[in-house]
């Protein structure tokens, strides 16, 4: 994806801002919004690119005691589509409100989780029609993943204590098999290519990915290409 590569950048505000908004342009969104707890320090960081006007309601009103796409999306491994969520109290003091804003409660959040309990969450959304959403949504996500990742690792590495800590230690094999699936190989390709079965390349990628603390694949090159191990082909 064509956007900032915050591993070549001062990792300050204004660079997760641009992020941010170089996302939404790149990958078709209105907004986006990012927040994690450094594990560390437990102070929360948080970016978003809403209308000034929406945030300045949202804090005053401490909308993220009962923000779904925070407490339910946390509870998630996977990507969570908004219109999971149920249509109780909290949702709406959330989304009434926000419709007045512009924001449309059509959205996803992409969690993310890091090797040493770190978290964060990444959520965008989109004012357009549901089976339209629906199609982007699919066309998307892979990216989504990977750009909330970069963006994740990029926050952490800003706070000294948990770059010092978030170093994991791949072996040759497995820092090799990820380069090739950051290739774009498949399963297969990379065993023959290394000469060795599908189903180590999957133990060695399986291996990695809990290392890495990701949830995929996608997402554990993303992690690996954000920490220098593996490069984007």
């Amino acid at each position: 994806m064509d956007i900032i590569d915050l591993s070549t950048v001062a990792t300050d505000d204004a660079s997760f801002l641009d992020y941010i908004d170089q996302l939404c342009q790149k990958l078709g969104f209105d907004y986006a919004s990012y927040a994690t707890t450094s594990p560390m320090t437990g102070a929360v960081q948080g970016y978003a690119n809403y209308p000034d006007s929406w945030k300045m309601h949202y804090m005053r009103r401490n909308l993220h005691r009962v923000d779904p796409t925070i407490h339910k999306s946390a509870l998630s491994i996977a990507p969570v589509d908004w219109s999971r969520f149920e249509r109780d109290e909290r949702f709406r003091a959330v989304f009434f409100a926000a419709e007045d804003f512009g924001i449309t409660p059509q959205g996803l959040t992409v969690p993310v989780r890091g090797p040493y309990g770190d978290r964060g969450l990444l959520s965008v959304t989109r004012n357009c029609a549901r089976p339209e959403w629906e199609k982007h949504k699919r066309a998307v996500i892979g990216e989504l993943q990977v750009a909330a990742v970069h963006l994740h690792d990029a926050v952490m590495r800003s706070d000294v204590i948990s770059r010092a800590l978030r170093q994991p230690r791949l072996s040759t094999r497995e820092i090799e098999v990820l380069q090739w699936a950051a290739a774009g190989k498949s399963q297969t390709d990379i065993g023959d290519i290394l000469g060795i079965s599908h189903r180590t390349v999957e133990v060695h990628l399986r291996s990695a990915r809990e290392k890495l603390g990701t949830l995929s694949t996608v997402q554990a090159v993303g992690r690996a290409i954000g920490l220098g191990l593996v490069y984007p082909r």
